[in-house]
């Protein structure tokens, strides 16, 4: 199969899958779960900063009691509610009066070629860590920039009177240490722990520290809450709303539709629908128009429908723990639901009370997606004729025309609704195309294992840790890889995954997947509208901390499992 030219993004920062210290949350799911519980207490109790370190912590106990956590937590649950108390305030100060203040232990400290002055760390911007891109970015942004440690550097740029909010990066231990002086200067400063305590190659939850960095009160939509907008639009597929949506169903066919529709899923696509069309808006936080639901559900149509197709190409026999539809009703039944859901969704943004120009924009993104879909599936479907090894950029186009244009159209679709489509339609095409090869990897990593939902390997379909393993295997590694990628192997899904970790195909394809969101962050830098820049950011911490991916520490062991708390038992 010859495969249209993907760029890859350039490279980012060698991530670290290193175990976190135990009063650091496990997992980027669990990490996220707590920081929305602590925004949420924060703004429901409103304390008034700057609060002592002792009553941060009594708040500290009240959540871990709410949420059933580990007490180990609790240093970390007060940094986090400090960060809330003064979010408000930070994102009130102008980027040219902020500091952002890096610790040098970020840095790959064996390969490092910056040396040290009196202020601290003068990177070379050699690309190695994710120091070069936090401070090339906060610096376009106006930030003053220091990769340093130490509170009497801090204290001094403070007492300048230059210095109005701080954005910093530190371990637990440091971060106590500075808290006093932040206290008695009562500066707006927020604090992202490191996931490591080592003092050495460490790292930091990236989205959270792009989030901070950015946050401007020019972004209208910053206070939404982005789970409780999903939760309104999961609650939009329930089976009496769907009538009032769309209408009473007429005959067993559509009964079938909806009750398809109203399955398990994660709703990300007309998630994002309503996510472009509250950030394009001029009222953010105003209630959402009824016939925005059109639009949502329609893209919800079209994934739905695709999902039909692609398990009977694919002769999947489950999806969401249960029968796929076409083994539950047979193959001429499904086929026809998944093309009925097609037409229901035209039908959707036909009946949406829109302008002329508009109908005719929303229709023609719509079809241009479903045709560039077609065009990815027919890739892998033809390859699937005569199968042979693919390489990793290869697997990487599939998804980019599998995966991106439902993204693209779910976008496109919130933006023309909201009236500003012309104004974004370049970098939508950017983002989606970013998001939906993440999102992909993303789906890859989590089938990994006997408690994946679906298994690439049992279905012979292309996957990404096959071609990344493929790429790195030598010898008889790459006879048994390439005996699988011809259909000839006769070994278990097990044998095969047990060669990636092996191999280190899985971490080869978590720095892609964190390359791929990066680059959907980099596509929103020259984006003048603050709140569709500050949302779709959110967006991507959103979509990949939601879901936890399974097997990500490398170092979670049996022997380990009794110290770490995971998010089913919280």
């Amino acid at each position: 199969m010859s495969a249209i030219p993907l760029t890859i993004p350039r490279p980012v920062p060698t991530v670290s899958f290193r175990a976190p210290k135990k009063n650091i949350p496990q997992t980027p799911f669990e990490r996220s779960r707590i920081l929305e519980r602590c925004r949420a207490y924060a703004a429901e109790h409103n304390p008034v900063p700057p609060l002592p370190p002792q009553e941060l912590l009594v708040h500290a106990d009240r959540l871990i009691k709410e949420l059933g956590c580990d007490p180990i937590y609790r240093d970390y649950i007060g940094v986090l509610i400090n960060n809330e108390l003064w979010r408000e305030q930070l994102a009130r100060v102008p980027f040219e009066r902020r500091l952002l203040l890096l610790p040098k232990c970020l840095r790959v400290e064996s390969k490092c070629p910056a040396p040290f002055d009196e202020f601290g760390l003068l990177c070379k911007q050699c690309g190695l860590c994710s120091i070069q891109d936090l401070q090339s970015e906060a610096e376009r942004l106006g930030y003053a920039v220091l990769v340093a440690e130490g509170s009497a550097i801090v204290m001094s740029l403070i007492q300048t009177g230059k210095i109005e909010a701080i954005v910093g990066v530190s371990c637990l231990s440091v971060l106590e240490r500075a808290f006093p002086y932040m206290e008695a200067a009562a500066i707006p400063g927020v604090a992202i722990p490191l996931l490591q305590d080592d003092c050495i190659d460490t790292n930091v939850d990236l989205d959270w520290v792009w989030d901070y960095i950015h946050l401007t009160s020019d972004d209208q939509t910053r206070r939404l809450d982005l789970s409780q907008s999903r939760d309104e639009v999961d609650f939009w597929f329930t089976p009496l709303n769907l009538e009032t949506i769309m209408g009473p169903p007429q005959g067993e066919t559509e009964q079938i539709a909806r009750q398809w529709l109203c399955r398990a899923g994660k709703r990300w696509r007309p998630f994002l629908t309503v996510a472009t069309f509250q950030a394009l808006r001029t009222t953010p936080g105003a209630p959402l128009p009824e016939d925005l639901r059109k639009v949502a559900v329609a893209v919800e149509c079209f994934h739905k429908a695709s999902l039909i197709h692609d398990d009977i190409e694919d002769n999947d026999t489950a999806r969401y723990g249960e029968r796929t539809l076409h083994e539950e009703y047979g193959v001429p039944v499904a086929l026809n639901v998944g093309d009925l859901l097609i037409g229901e969704g035209y039908r959707l943004l036909a009946a949406a009370q829109i302008s002329a120009e508009q109908r005719v924009a929303m229709l023609k993104v719509a079809a241009e997606g479903q045709r560039e879909l077609c065009r990815g599936q027919g890739a892998e479907l033809c390859w699937a004729r005569q199968p042979a090894p693919l390489s990793t950029l290869e697997v990487l186009d599939i998804f980019r025309k599998k995966t991106a244009p439902a993204f693209s159209v779910a976008l496109k679709l919130g933006a023309i609704y909201a009236g500003q489509f012309e104004e974004v339609e370049d970098v939508l095409d950017t983002y989606s195309e970013a998001l939906g090869i993440a999102y992909q990897i993303r789906d890859d990593l989590s089938d990994l294992g006997d408690t994946g939902e679906t298994n690439d390997i049992a279905g012979l379909r292309p996957s990404l840790l096959l071609a990344a393993a493929f790429e790195r295997a030598e010898g008889e590694q790459k006879n048994r890889i390439n005996a699988h990628w011809h259909r000839l192997s006769t070994e278990s899904p097990a044998q095969i995954e047990a060669l990636y970790l092996e191999l280190q195909a899985d971490e080869r394809c978590r720095n892609l997947l964190e390359r791929y969101k990066e680059e959907a962050v980099r596509s929103l830098q020259e984006v003048d509208n603050a709140n569709l820049k500050g949302l779709l950011r959110r967006v991507i911490g959103k979509i990949f901390n939601d879901t936890e991916i399974k097997g990500w520490c490398k170092e979670f062991t049996p022997e380990s499992k009794t110290e770490v708390s995971s998010p089913a038992s919280n």
